[in-house]
């Protein structure tokens, strides 16, 4: 049986990259991504799109830096809607993650160190 591919996604002040990575090949896809999404579904329609290509739902660790007041940067961004935290649906289940440290990256797009999380409190 294959195993569910992993997701990440770390929103700063200025962008939002996304990380997939398959559990026995590695990383598959990185985007960094501006801030401003133009409907509040852009990011779940592309994690659900994922899901759909794979085959299995997409289990994905959320995290963000701080907008400067302690607030997570996406809170006033539109990039979950009116929502503070991203809407699920059958095919994408969000969590708060762990950072963790990988080998085997692709290259060419930046440092996605931050995004490299595990779910507090379990395994995916």
């Amino acid at each position: 049986m294959m195993r569910p591919w992993k997701g990440s996604v770390r929103a700063t002040p200025r962008e939002v990259r996304v990380l997939v990575v398959d559990p026995e090949q590695g990383d598959l896809l990185k985007a960094r991504l501006p801030l401003g999404a133009q409907h509040p579904r852009a990011l779940l329609t592309l994690l659900e799109g994922l899901a759909l290509w794979r085959g299995q739902p997409l289990r994905v660790a959320v995290s963000a830096t701080s907008a400067g007041d302690g607030r997570p940067c996406w809170s006033d961004s539109g990039l979950f809607g009116d929502e503070l935290w991203p809407g699920e649906s059958p095919l994408v289940r969000y969590e708060v993650g762990a950072r963790v440290s990988r080998r085997g990256r692709l290259v060419g797009l930046g440092d996605f160190r931050g995004l490299r999380v595990e779910p507090r409190g379990g395994e995916w």
